[in-house]
């Protein structure tokens, strides 16, 4: 994220490493860490100005809060007018523990819709409207944007962790399905002709 459209501004962007990815979708994305968000926060309509003022962005470093508190989450995510709408966004959070073993758990932070986590914890599909011979889909699922509050349940003070957002949009034809359709042709049976785009923030580091 660049505050003006300028060559230093981008670089200075880049610096902090307050970046984001997609696979293609022009989806935006805001993702801050902190010690005081609460949920009002993600009924905001300037997400950013209260990441600012309460937090870190994405690329930035959280030190140790207050005892006994777990590190909050402001992420918001929009969808690209051009593609498909939003399916849910996961925190990603990876660790080493004591016995040097690495670890990474992905949680599911808000969806749209009315789906409920399984007894699994796993939450159900959002479902899937591409129309794969004609490479079409509707934005009758799903939601065009989604903003929330995250706190980490399993946080503990004393492990160093990172924390990224990804963001994933309903399932849209893959270019295979595009390529099908404007020649006439037929792909073989293990060939995808469906995708789900996504994007993934740079990691906000907690260090104790």
């Amino acid at each position: 994220w660049a505050r003006e459209n300028t060559r230093a501004a981008l670089f200075d962007a880049m610096k902090n490493k307050e970046t984001y990815a997609t696979t293609g979708s022009r989806m935006l994305v805001r993702f801050f860490g902190g010690w005081n968000f609460t949920e009002e926060d993600a009924q905001n309509r300037l997400p950013a100005a209260v990441g600012y003022g309460k937090g870190v962005p994405m690329g930035g470093d959280l030190s140790a809060g207050p005892n006994g508190k777990s590190p909050g989450f402001l992420v918001a995510a929009l969808r690209d007018p051009m593609s498909g709408n939003l399916d849910r966004i996961q925190i990603v959070k990876v660790w080493v523990s004591a016995d040097g073993e690495r670890h990474e758990k992905v949680y599911d932070a808000v969806w749209s819709g009315d789906r409920k986590p399984g007894r699994d914890g796993k939450l159900p599909p959002v479902g899937n409207t591409v129309d794969v011979p004609n490479a079409t889909w509707t934005n009758t699922i799903g939601s065009p944007e989604l903003i929330t509050v995250w706190t980490d349940p399993d946080f503990d003070p004393g492990v160093a962790a990172a924390y990224y957002a990804r963001v994933l949009e309903i399932p849209t034809p893959r270019w295979t399905a595009y390529e099908a359709k404007r020649f006439g042709i037929t792909m073989k049976d293990e060939i995808p002709m469906v995708t789900y785009e996504r994007a993934y923030t740079s990691p906000i580091w907690y260090t104790p």
